[in-house]
């Protein structure tokens, strides 16, 4: 034969191959889709068990991903330059059972302030406290849900906290020193009370006093569940005045200049900090110096633990799954044994037989697999409604949702697809 005529009907020979391949992989999605209608009460149950093991997965994934985003979003509003002084949260046992328990007391407004004096690192230095909260804001007939936090701070409070001002102004020094009744209220409070109307100039009621509105927060988001947009900010001297109490704590916000001098910042803060509180040589510091992108790191490394139980519970739903598929692809290989054997006394191969009970099991478990998605999805996100967060779409999960379906598709159907394909004509067709 001729080269160029030989080279020819090879071509040929390939694309018709190729093409019969394609037939044959339709015909069989098109019999496992025949075969799932005939089973429909079978089939929807296999569906659900799949679908079920996905959705554990998915579910669980994707809130841990909508919690990590509000907790990642929370912190990172403050920026990569920013760091907290504030009380000691732990309690410490000394000497083991029985001994000594160690209290670490409040950061005092004397401490705080003088803090703030004395620290002469290039940056801004704030004194606030967050003390005050389930207040309730009046505007003439409107009012806001006891859910309010009054928040005490100075003029440097909305720089290193990350807020900005959408209307008006930020407090002056002089409103500062003067104790004046002035608030800057968040976006969702002005939406409430002011829903028409600027609220800038306008006077709120709170706590049985009188404040004037000089300036509006733009929207800053929520994050694990707690919202910067529902907070009323006034001076630190009037909330001492008004809101007094003992033992208030007092937090120190300190924003370096840039993030390379951070260290050197952090460094100086503690050794200060310590002289002030008193904290002797040797001693462990009686606070903390919390730092933004730090919180962050610390609650991603945490997580990965959450993450990995998360889905070793999803992984063992999906072996039950896939126990229960197989059981009902081998009760379908045993009901349709005359199918079989009248395919393969028509010409169908063993490998034709094979794929069909394989291609079947997997179409099963793709069908569970979406189901089971589209359902941890909206359970997973339910999570984003209670934390206040944004909508999650999973797609790495979603990916591997598919995939897994995939391979339990082709670890429940070897088995049945293999028995199947051994049956032999003479036999399959006399079984009653």
């Amino acid at each position: 034969m001729n080269k160029k005529y030989r080279i020819f009907f090879i071509f040929v020979s390939r694309k018709d191959a190729s093409y019969l391949m394609n037939t044959l992989i339709f015909e069989n999605i098109k019999i496992a889709l025949t075969s799932i209608r005939t089973h429909v009460l079978r089939t929807v149950l296999t569906i659900l068990i799949i679908a079920f093991g996905i959705m554990a997965l998915v579910g669980i994934l994707t809130a841990i991903d909508s919690i990590e985003y509000a907790i990642s979003n929370n912190f990172a509003m403050m920026g990569a330059n920013t760091f907290t002084i504030r009380n000691h949260s732990m309690q410490v046992n000394i000497g083991g059972d029985g001994g000594e328990r160690e209290f670490y007391r409040n950061i005092s407004y004397r401490e705080a302030k003088e803090f703030k004096q004395r620290f002469d690192m290039p940056g801004y230095t704030s004194v606030s406290t967050n003390d005050i909260s389930s207040q309730t804001v009046k505007y003439q007939r409107e009012k806001t849900n006891p859910n309010v936090d009054v928040v005490g701070g100075d003029e440097n409070y909305l720089l290193c906290q990350g807020y900005e001002i959408a209307r008006g102004r930020n407090f002056s020094k002089s409103e500062i020193n003067a104790a004046n009744r002035v608030a800057i209220i968040g976006k969702d409070i002005k939406e409430r009370l002011f829903p028409d109307q600027n609220a800038v100039g306008e006077r709120i009621s709170l706590n049985s006093g009188k404040y004037t509105v000089i300036g509006v927060l733009k929207a800053k988001g929520s994050g694990f569940g707690f919202s910067g947009d529902r907070n009323v900010l006034i001076p630190l001297s009037t909330l001492r005045e008004v809101f007094s109490r003992s033992n208030m704590s007092y937090q120190i916000d300190v924003k370096a200049e840039s993030p390379e001098q951070m260290s050197l910042i952090i460094s100086e803060a503690r050794g200060l900090f310590r002289n002030i509180r008193d904290v002797k040589p040797g001693e462990k510091d009686s606070f903390d110096i919390a730092k933004s992108d730090s919180l962050i790191k610390a609650f991603q490394e945490n997580i990965k633990y959450i993450t990995l139980a998360a889905t070793l519970i999803g992984l063992i739903t999906l072996v039950g799954a896939a126990v229960g598929l197989m059981n009902i692809m081998i009760v379908s290989v045993t009901e349709r044994t005359r199918e079989i054997g009248i395919r393969k006394a028509m010409g169908a191969s063993r490998k034709n037989i094979r794929d069909q009970f394989l291609i079947e099991a997997i179409t099963i478990s793709q069908l569970g697999g979406l189901l089971g998605i589209l359902l941890g999805i909206g359970l997973g996100n339910v999570t984003s409604v209670l934390f206040e967060s944004n909508f999650i779409i999973p797609w790495a999960w979603i990916l591997s949702g598919v995939v897994l379906c995939v391979i339990v598709g082709l670890l429940s159907g070897i088995y049945p697809a293999i028995k199947a394909a051994r049956l032999e004509p003479i036999d399959s067709l006399r079984y009653e």
